[in-house]
């Protein structure tokens, strides 16, 4: 078996399959309809600034804003806002859990208080 899953491993589709199958990119969970990411662990992608991972080290939820023009006021205390873009992110912008997952993708501000408010609570303040 080991030496199978060894040879197995050589073909790129098995080890992506693998891969994503122990670091749970592969997980979806369903936060209902929406963008194909919505659900599902975010993967360490590239920003003009550094590494995605980097950014959730401190274990709070992020707001990944390409656009500019959210804001997590009112939550500022248990979500990160970060302004930054990727080539890699094809999203306005995505709100992550700490654990990755993405709740929310979108640019509409008037969306954004109810996945906040649902995955971190009521507003400070």
């Amino acid at each position: 078996m080991r030496r199978l899953l060894s040879e197995l491993m050589d073909f790129e589709d098995v080890n992506r399959y693998l891969t994503e199958k122990i670091i749970a990119t592969a997980v979806r969970y369903d936060f209902g309809d929406g963008h194909d990411l919505l659900g599902r662990r975010m993967r360490d992608i590239g920003l003009a600034r550094g590494r995605l991972y980097a950014l959730m080290y401190g274990g709070r939820g992020l707001l990944l804003d390409q656009t500019g023009r959210l804001s997590v006021e009112g939550w500022a205390d248990r979500v990160d806002h970060v302004v930054d873009t990727s080539g890699e992110l094809d999203a306005p912008a995505v709100l992550l859990r700490p654990d990755g997952h993405v709740a929310w993708v979108g640019e509409d501000r008037r969306d954004l208080p109810d996945p906040l408010q649902k995955w971190f609570g009521a507003p400070a303040g």
